[in-house]
């Protein structure tokens, strides 16, 4: 093989190779490297950002600054808000207060992160607790709450915390 023939073939084997090392450059690799640049795996970090906007927005509550709670959302939920937030049923409505309010629970859901939190809303001397499930989702770099709907706990508007338990409703069925 002459001088020129080798030259053409090592260019020729560098192209064919080309795309496969372009294509690892990006993967992150087999060995685990496309953990984040936070340390975390993809889970942990998902749910410390979610835990992180969601305390955000419980904080705003307790504070009662509409903005901080606003600049928890994400974008397309601005509109809604605020329309909403300072309204007579809105998170941050004028007779409300909210004393207390705690994260319960962080899982992995179907549209994102699903961050639970029970709050105690005060509305004068009554109190209620309220369970409240956010979604919390990755908005470019970023993470931002895309939902919030009411939970699976304690609904009832007359119920005090330290108060005593309701009683037991009558049976719809009579004795006999």
């Amino acid at each position: 093989m002459g001088r020129s023939h080798r030259g053409r073939f090592a260019g020729l084997a560098l192209l064919a190779l080309l795309p496969a090392a372009l294509a690892a450059c990006g993967s992150g690799g087999q060995d685990g490297g496309d953990t984040p640049p936070s340390g975390k795996a993809p889970a942990e970090e998902a749910a410390a950002k979610s835990r992180e906007r969601v305390q955000a927005y419980l904080d705003a509550l307790t504070a009662r600054d509409a903005a901080a709670g606003r600049s928890q959302l994400c974008a397309p939920m601005h509109a809604a808000f605020d329309s909403a937030a300072t309204g007579p049923n809105g998170d941050f409505a004028d007779h409300f207060t909210v004393p207390e309010a705690t994260i319960t629970e962080v899982r992995s859901g179907p549209n994102g992160q699903e961050v639970s939190a029970s709050i105690t809303v005060a509305a004068g001397s009554r109190k209620a607790v309220r369970a409240l499930q956010f979604t919390v989702t990755r908005s470019g770099a970023d993470w931002c709450i895309s939902g919030e709907a009411p939970g699976d706990g304690p609904v009832d508007p007359d119920v005090s915390p330290s108060g005593p338990p309701p009683a037991a409703p009558a049976s719809p069925v009579p004795s006999q």
